[in-house]
């Protein structure tokens, strides 16, 4: 085991796949000389060339379209989205065509495509960089959907993602990239759990806490200050948000019979409300409580200064366990 940044974790799983199979291509702005903005390709162009680690014009729409072409031709590329933001000049490729095409081919066309979106706030950006887009690629049939929130998901998922035949939307929270954690760097991937399967973060029998991202930490805290109450959560980091792991969410809900979803993207037509919509509907007979979700607000991500208003936190995620354990909360009192 190897103790490295959630970055660096990027960085090698990028180098394997790099090294193991010459199809693969990284392609972004800035992703070469420079290394990337966040330096998660930091090293690579040097060490595989120009022709397969490639600096692009600025426009995404065409990056994402040179990579359709590319996956056509038997490549596997990876596309690197310089911010979330910045993805939805590429938004009609990805819709209209990277998840449309092994429908419409009859299965005739893969499209190994990995397109890497470094995700959502936390790190005082300026407007467009702190953005949560993933519920419009949740709602797009024929993409796979994944969040990672550790460094040993970010290189284990990362590769694959690559060696998958479907096109992957891979977001990476960037608060998270300079937090350490412990990587097998050497493990087989046929060895590594799915990249559907979601991960049981933290064993608990009361509230099971959904979530993806970087709002896994947040969570995890959350269940830390909560024990100290004698409350013990079972957090689910989701990993998968399309399609989702519901056997291991199911199995959760169903022991602990109340449910928390947290996210950072905006609640209305959110992550969450599927979550809450399928969760019910597969345990409604379990639940003691209605489910609640912890989001940001339904608003345009806030100037940086106002962002620690706009993110959920260790006081809303407690303040929701207490609404389904039915004690006193911010909501005692008012009538919804």
């Amino acid at each position: 085991m190897t103790t490295l940044p959630m970055g660096k974790a990027l960085n090698a799983g990028l180098r394997r796949a790099l090294a193991d199979d010459d199809r693969v291509l990284v392609m972004g702005e800035d992703v070469g000389r420079l290394g990337g903005v966040f330096r998660i390709t930091d090293g690579l162009q040097a060490e595989f060339g120009a022709q397969r680690v490639i600096d692009t014009p600025l426009g995404e729409a065409g990056i994402v379209g040179t990579a359709v072409g590319l996956a056509f031709r038997g490549f596997r590329p990876v596309v690197e989205i310089q911010f979330d933001g910045f993805v939805y000049p590429a938004f009609d490729q990805i819709v209209s065509q990277v998840a449309k095409l092994h429908y419409r081919s009859q299965g005739r066309v893969r499209m190994p495509l990995t397109i890497r979106i470094p995700w959502a706030g936390g790190v005082g950006a300026a407007e467009h960089h702190s953005e949560s887009p993933e519920a419009y690629f949740v709602h797009t049939s024929g993409l796979r959907v994944v969040a990672v929130s550790n460094p040993q998901d970010a290189y284990t998922m990362l590769r694959q993602a690559i060696a998958c035949d479907d096109p992957v939307v891979f977001f990476e929270p960037k608060r998270l990239y300079h937090a350490k954690g412990e990587a097998d760097l050497d493990g087989d991937l046929a060895d590594a759990p799915p990249m559907g399967l979601a991960r049981i973060a933290r064993e608990g029998k009361d509230v099971t806490v959904l979530t993806y991202g970087g709002q896994v930490t947040t969570a995890l805290d959350a269940a830390v200050a909560a024990e100290d109450e004698g409350v013990s959560l079972e957090v689910i980091d989701l990993r998968s948000l399309s399609p989702v792991d519901y056997r291991t969410v199911t199995a959760s809900v169903r022991k602990t019979g109340r449910v928390v979803v947290v996210h950072e993207a905006a609640a209305e037509a959110g992550v969450g409300a599927e979550l809450v919509a399928s969760v019910t509907e597969r345990c409604f007979t379990f639940l003691e409580a209605a489910p609640v979700r912890v989001t940001g607000h339904d608003i345009p991500y806030p100037p940086a200064k106002l962002e620690k208003h706009h993110l959920p936190d260790l006081d809303r995620v407690l303040d929701a366990v207490d609404r389904v354990l039915d004690r006193p909360n911010s909501l005692t009192g008012v009538e919804l």
